[in-house]
């Protein structure tokens, strides 16, 4: 058989823990991971906690487990997904062995991220550079620039002048796929994992290559909440001051008939909707982007929006979550990937799904979690899956690759001919 046809099978493990001692859970997911396939050897591992306070000792036990120097990323999240457990109601950790020959990576990681994210992204865009041609780029950073102090929005690192300095630096077409940490839901400080070291303000990206494809989609769950497009004419970073000349505040009050919303950080049902497609049509999965609302300013003067990607003159619209919209999003989204892969005669191996916080059902009040639909699907199909809930995902858009919000991003790594 020819090296281009020739498969190389990769062993995954996936690990849960809901002890609440750190080191003990670093172990223990490491070990249950490691047990799932009868992996002997790890050669690179994905690991996520909630919370941030004790992300420190948790590497330190996934590190005494692996037995070996393998590179391991992840860090901070608000709960952990696996085909069998989805938790963020209470400490749970979760971890994802790779084994195999064939894979090549190398971590690089760039500090300052809450100094200057574009210098930070221009830093790691040009030691990726350097890297040998790869697939796929996986891509984590640390959220939480400033944690919300005396009533004012938590201010975030944003991923659109992280990216931005990578693509001034990095040039090749390989798709960027990753997240923005958050370890809870009062946007405290999170940690991350830079391969052999913890850390935070960091923005961690490594190039993976070997006899492995790649597949994704993005799944969404906005509706339109009227067909008004609205010109932004007043705007300051990730501050949005004006819609048509007006107070944005104003009119989200106008909207919900009472300033309730203000006090809510983030606000939960609605949020800013950017699309590329089609006017006045339902937003394309593929090309709409929506923001979260983080919360009004103390003076109610203007709002504060996850990313500082919007501009003077760039058309709104507001978008409702929309629950069931949600559910047959993921649903739909996650049956057509599998699907596809099998049309292309490829075994799925592995799936990381980044599900927004945003998304959980606790934190929507609804009944069914979004994230369970995910693992029906991988469960029906037997195919090993690690999942967290994050502050951002990234994912290639049309152009090149954005930080979206409340979205979920699948990820599935395939075995067959490359």
């Amino acid at each position: 058989m020819a090296d281009s046809e020739r498969i190389i099978k990769m062993k995954i493990g996936v690990g849960f823990s809901n002890v609440e001692d750190a080191y003990t859970a670093g172990m223990e997911v490491i070990r249950n991971a490691m047990s799932f396939k009868d992996i002997d050897r790890a050669d690179l591992i994905l690991a996520f906690r909630t919370g941030a306070s004790d992300l420190d000792e948790f590497y330190q036990g996934l590190r005494a487990a692996t037995g070996n120097d393998a590179p391991i990323l992840g860090g901070s999240a608000v709960g952990v997904i696996t085909n069998d457990h989805l938790s963020y109601k209470e400490v749970a950790s979760g971890a994802v062995v790779i084994s195999s020959d064939n894979l090549r990576s190398r971590i690089i990681s760039a500090g300052d991220l809450d100094i200057d994210e574009e210098k930070t992204g221009m830093r790691l865009g040009e030691a990726l550079s350097l890297e040998q041609d790869g697939k796929l780029v996986l891509l984590f950073y640390d959220s939480i620039k400033r944690p919300p102090v005396d009533n004012m929005p938590p201010v975030l690192n944003a991923s659109s002048l992280l990216l931005s300095g990578i693509y001034q630096r990095f040039t090749k077409a390989t798709p960027i796929i990753g997240a923005g940490l958050i370890g809870d839901y009062d946007f405290n400080p999170t940690r991350q994992f830079c391969g052999s070291f913890s850390s935070n303000q960091k923005a961690v990206a490594t190039i993976l290559n070997g006899n492995f494809n790649i597949h994704t989609c993005i799944t969404h769950g906005c509706t339109p909440l009227d067909g008004i497009y609205h010109k932004i004419t007043k705007i300051d970073g990730a501050i949005i001051f004006e819609l048509d000349g007006r107070p944005i505040s104003h009119i989200i009050d106008e909207i919900y008939a009472s300033k309730s919303w203000r006090s809510q950080q983030p606000v939960k049902l609605l949020t800013i909707g950017v699309d590329a497609g089609e006017k006045f049509a339902m937003p394309d999965e593929s090309t709409c982007v929506n923001r979260l609302i983080l919360g009004a300013l103390p003076d109610g003067e203007g709002i504060s929006i996850f990313e500082a990607d919007l501009q003077i003159g760039t058309m709104i619209r507001f978008m409702m979550r929309d629950a069931d919209e949600m559910m047959n999003s993921a649903k739909k989204n996650s049956e057509a990937i599998i699907a596809r892969i099998k049309s292309k005669n490829e075994k799925p191996v592995f799936g990381l799904y980044i599900d927004c916080a945003g998304r959980t059902a606790e934190y929507q009040n609804i009944t069914m979690e979004e994230a369970s639909v995910v693992q029906d699907v991988f469960n029906s199909h037997n195919i090993p899956l690690l999942g967290f809930y994050s502050g951002v995902e990234i994912v290639p858009m049309p152009e090149k690759s954005r930080g979206l919000d409340w979205t979920g991003v699948l990820l599935v790594f395939t075995e067959g001919k490359n």
